[in-house]
């Protein structure tokens, strides 16, 4: 069941945080139940739902209007701010519905024609349906249980039956004017009504205040999960780790191929495997109830029609098997194109015909995306349609729309600009890995991989310092603390970015120690131990990245620190210089070995970088041993400028985009002769 998760005191505080201006008042408590709407995914789910409020306001002219905010486009309910709410003069709004017919292009338009502000965000393409509504707050969403009821064959009787004549029903119609227009037909037939069903679409509802909308559409969705026996949530998913996920870094590569560019990015996937995603391979109707559709016309954008399915004697029988299934699913999307764009009034391209979701017998539900984000927008909206699926199959069958007004969703202009005007970062889609991944250099350079459109994964010993460092580089990365000089640590590393992003694509072997003495002085057990920090951990993650790399057969890199020890010694540093020396030849020797499979492995030379050895204490005693400044002293090169962790960062990220270099070391000391390579 749904939780009613409204605070009056809270929504009191936001009120007066608002000011002394009823509007802005009312607009302060519109967002605040905004946000419990859109924070909750058993109502709405990413960027859908749109609510309003009705307000009055003064005009140029010092004139009382009456104005409708609503949620602006590109704006998610579950943060939205008053900024995300643009005003609306709705007297223009209302005078529309006396018009016979109305463009998308025409309503757009005439919406920004209406705005308080010119330079707001467009209007929800839903206003008009806010707008002819008589009430004060209105409420659209696409609460789970609604989904199922308005895509059964014979919902109006159930709503009904569940609702008597509280909820009225809209017949399915594209978002637009027509709808809009015949919403508020609807409601003057009823008046007295709470809600609406818009079948195979959502729910609205409306009240007086903030409070009585918001208690309807809980409400209402907790009447109709009781009726269905709906009692989970959307949030009742958990990742089995226990699962073979062998196929994911096949299925990863796979996809990937099928496009003509050998150096396009693979997909990132978000693994769900909560007991629907197992159970529903109990049903004898698994491919059948795969080819029904979508639950809300919107999701087809997200998801496509229908997941690819992958049974497990499929996904055993090897790489061959599986990609046969990815071209099988893309050959029916081209179809399903083919067939429907003949039939549109407007040319229509295509998009790439890849799957955006899977159903992979066991194993469950895999969001696939360009990054991790749309990985997890795919996955949450996968498993959203898997339950209203199988809910409604058992409460008497899932009938959404048909696939001519799906392909008319898919590619409607308005959805299409939203999600074709962004530019695509240059590493979208790359997962990347940083050991040493909370100390200075490594987050720098895992924030440098990030600033491109990287998902990383920082792996350190402390879970506390990795918590901090992954909390700087904002959502859709992760961490793994492990001790990476451990028997299976590398290993356990790679498991994780499978499980976590299905593959990985670029190791950035960073973590290491400076370990000091005189060689007369450092017994064998300090030695060994540099070597297993500097040297060995080096080895296995990188032996165990390519592993996985061999297993996507799809371009890869490895990317060594190695210090500019491995080249130029330092007096009683030997203990540190010789691993980074012997990891400086293990890069060169992985780069000779793997460079056929297309994995390029390159190496940055750094020197006196604040982090590890150089502590600030450290710094301070240094100089002050040789009689300079601090300044002169981590300055002490050709350019007689300080190299900070950044530059480390940013040469791991000219290397990674360095698409014909392999074998290479690249020095990042402000010149150092005495540690050139050459």
């Amino acid at each position: 069941m749904i939780d009613n998760n409204y605070d009056r005191e809270e929504a009191i505080r936001w009120r007066r945080e608002a000011g002394d201006d009823p509007a802005d008042q009312e607009l302060a408590e519109r967002v605040y139940t905004s946000r419990l709407i859109g924070r909750n995914p058993d109502l709405v789910m990413h960027g859908g739902g749109n609510t309003s409020v009705k307000v009055k306001r003064r005009d140029l002219y010092g004139d009382e209007q009456a104005v409708v905010h609503i949620k602006g486009s590109g704006w998610d309910l579950g943060a939205v701010e008053a900024d995300g709410m643009p005003g609306v003069w709705l007297d223009p709004l209302l005078r529309q519905r006396q018009l016979n017919g109305l463009s998308d292009r025409e309503m757009i338009s005439a919406q920004r024609a209406a705005l308080l502000d010119a330079s707001a965000p467009n209007p929800s393409i839903e206003t008009l349906l806010h707008a002819f509504l008589p009430h004060t707050y209105v409420d659209h969403t696409h609460a789970t249980p609604f989904l199922v009821l308005a895509n059964l064959p014979n919902a109006e009787e159930v709503c009904r039956e569940i609702f008597g004549g509280r909820v009225g029903v809209v017949p399915y119609m594209m978002p637009g004017f027509a709808l809009d227009k015949r919403a508020a037909e609807v409601f003057d037939e009823n008046p007295d009504m709470e809600g609406l069903l818009l079948l195979n679409h959502g729910h609205v509802a409306f009240g007086d205040t903030a409070e009585q909308s918001y208690n309807r559409v809980v409400d209402q969705a907790n009447e109709a999960a009781a009726y269905f026996g709906m009692t989970g949530t959307m949030s009742d998913t958990g990742h089995d780790r226990a699962a073979d996920l062998s196929v994911l870094p096949v299925l990863r590569g796979v996809i990937a191929e099928q496009r003509s560019d050998p150096d396009v990015a693979m997909p990132v996937f978000d693994i769900r495997g909560g007991t629907a995603a197992h159970a529903v391979w109990a049903r004898p109707d698994v491919e059948a109830l795969a080819g029904k559709g979508v639950c809300s016309p919107d999701h087809v954008l997200h998801i496509k029609g229908r997941p690819l399915v992958l049974p497990r004697k499929v996904w055993e029988a090897g790489r061959d098997a599986i990609a046969g299934t990815v071209q099988a699913f893309e050959a029916d999307y081209a179809a399903y194109f083919d067939r429907n764009a003949q039939q549109s009034d407007t040319p229509k391209s295509m998009v790439t015909p890849d799957p955006k979701h899977a159903w992979i017998e066991g194993i469950g539900i895999v969001g696939i995306g360009n990054d991790a984000r749309s990985a997890a927008v795919a996955a949450d909206l996968a498993e959203q349609n898997m339950a209203v699926r199988i809910a409604g199959e058992d409460a008497g069958g899932f009938r959404p729309i048909a696939e001519e007004d799906q392909f008319e969703c898919e590619y409607w202009p308005v959805e299409r600009a939203k999600l074709d005007r962004s530019a695509t970062p240059v590493l979208q889609g790359r997962v990347v890995m940083v050991t040493g991944g909370a100390g200075a250099i490594g987050l720098a350079t895992a924030r440098a991989f990030a600033e491109l459109g990287a998902n990383c994964i920082l792996v350190d010993l402390d879970e506390a310092r990795l918590a901090d460092a992954v909390g700087e580089l904002g959502p859709w990365h992760t961490t793994h603390a492990c001790d990476i000089t451990a028997a299976g640590a590398a290993e356990g590393a790679m498991d994780h970015a499978v499980a976590t992003f299905g593959g990985l694509d670029i190791l950035v072997s960073n973590a290491g120690s400076a370990t000091g003495g005189a060689m007369l002085e450092l017994d064998d057990a300090a030695f060994r131990k540099a070597f297993e920090l500097n040297f060995f951990a080096h080895k296995n993650f990188a032996t165990s990245a390519a592993a996985l790399m061999l297993r996507q057969q799809r371009p890869g890199q490895i990317l060594f620190n190695i210090s500019k020890q491995a080249i130029n010694p330092g007096k009683n540093m030997g203990a540190y210089g010789m691993p980074k020396a012997a990891t400086m030849f293990l890069m060169r020797q992985l780069a000779l070995e793997l460079g056929g499979d297309g994995i390029r492995v390159n190496g940055i030379n750094a020197d006196r970088i604040r982090s590890g050895l150089l502590t600030e204490d450290f710094i301070k005693e240094r100089s002050a041993a040789r009689g300079v400044s601090e300044a002169d002293y981590m300055g002490g090169n050709l350019l007689k400028r300080e190299v900070e962790a950044r530059h480390v960062g940013e040469a791991f990220v000219a290397l990674a985009l360095s698409e014909r270099t392999t074998g290479h070391v690249l020095t990042v000391d402000g010149g150092n002769t005495a540690a050139e390579l050459r």
